[in-house]
């Protein structure tokens, strides 16, 4: 049983641009010291996933500075590895793709040119810890051609575009939509799927003779009744980054204990990112620090409670910052009150300022950005 993995990296840029005009979503930095795209690389490696393709499309160079030769994820190797698509279609070296179809056309020659058996298939806007190897075992126990990873849930605004399946009894996908109805239950797709690789060359090349242009539409729902199509239900831990109120919601959980430890609690299913060596945090006389995650070398000498800091930040005396996300190297004056905020790389906040958002739409200060 082996499998080579396609990691979409720009799928869903539009659904979060604030944090996407200069970064794929894929580099769009979490929970501190993390980057999305390192969840489902450490979901392939864990599995012993060893071949992985990232395909991009622009704004990539943060990304492609992140991964490197891929050696933090044991993914620097002569055979397999990981490799970084060019963001162009297979037909025209000048045609950026524009859907998930034609980003699977333009790599259909890698994937013929593979030797394993399954290709397993993934966006990373979502943060999850999906254990790839029960997947392919029940895969290939189902005997299924496709098996489609899916949540029990009820379908939320941000999800209503998501792809929604209607299993049997024995897990046979019997219908397959798009646009569930809102605040419904549902088996909503978590975008994840398996799929013999062998057949998926030859569904998008049928596909695409019919001038197929959905991956959902003209691969998935045309063959629902002609292929063996399971699901796989997955209701481990979950957040899907496909806006600003879900980016702070889903950092704001890693505050809480129990979804901390299902996240990086598991010496089997670690969570692999870039190797930086920092100085330890400093923490100066009179700080206060409550519920909150601080990366290595930042400075704190004010107040930070349920917030997370990545690495580099510093809070002066006598600010306080509260219910916050502060991104690398964001440094914050004295006296200042900071609350539902989000800072990207690199902002800098005067002294005696007031910032203050909301948890469903929280304040945000762009890179390099100085107030």
């Amino acid at each position: 049983m082996s499998a080579v993995g396609i990691i979409f990296s720009n799928i869903h840029n539009e659904t979060i641009d604030e944090l996407t005009r200069k970064r794929t979503s894929a580099s769009i930095p979490f929970g501190g010291r993390y980057r999305l795209i390192d969840f489902a690389l450490s979901n392939f490696v864990n599995a012993d996933i060893t071949s992985v393709g990232v395909l991009t499309q622009k704004n990539y160079q943060s990304l492609m500075d992140h991964l490197g030769s891929g050696k933090d994820w044991d993914l620097s190797r002569k055979n397999g590895g990981l490799i970084i698509f060019p963001p162009y279609s297979s037909h025209r070296s000048d045609f950026l793709y524009e859907n998930r179809f034609e980003a699977l056309m333009s790599v259909n020659g890698y994937i013929e040119r593979r030797h394993e058996d399954y290709v397993v298939l993934t966006d990373c806007d979502n943060v999850n810890v999906i254990d790839y190897n029960d997947v392919l075992k029940k895969h290939e126990e189902s005997g299924a051609d496709i098996t489609i990873v899916y949540r029990n849930q009820e379908v939320t605004s941000d999800l209503a575009d998501h792809m929604t399946i209607e299993c049997a009894e024995d897990g046979r996908v019997k219908t397959a939509t798009l646009r569930a109805k809102v605040g419904t239950e549902a088996s909503v797709a978590v975008n994840v799927w398996v799929i013999n690789r062998r057949l998926l060359q030859g569904l998008l090349v049928d596909a695409a003779t019919t001038g197929a242009k959905s991956f959902h539409r003209d691969v998935l729902f045309a063959n629902v009744k002609s292929l063996k199509i399971y699901g796989y239900n997955y209701q481990g831990v979950y957040m899907h980054m496909n806006s600003m109120e879900n980016y702070y919601k889903g950092n704001m959980l890693l505050l809480n204990d129990k979804v901390r430890n299902e996240l990086f609690g598991n010496p089997d299913k670690r969570i692999y990112t870039k190797v930086r060596d920092s100085a330890p945090t400093r923490y100066g006389e009179g700080a206060i620090v409550q519920n909150s995650f601080i990366a290595d070398g930042c400075e704190i000498e004010g107040t930070v409670i349920n917030s997370i800091l990545f690495r580099g930040v510093k809070v002066a005396k006598g600010t306080v910052v509260k219910n916050s996300i502060l991104m690398q190297d964001t440094s914050i004056g004295s006296n200042c009150n900071i609350d539902h905020v989000i800072t990207d790389k690199n902002v800098a906040i005067r002294d005696r300022n007031n910032l203050m958002g909301c948890e469903k739409v929280p304040y945000y200060l762009g890179k390099n950005a100085t107030v």
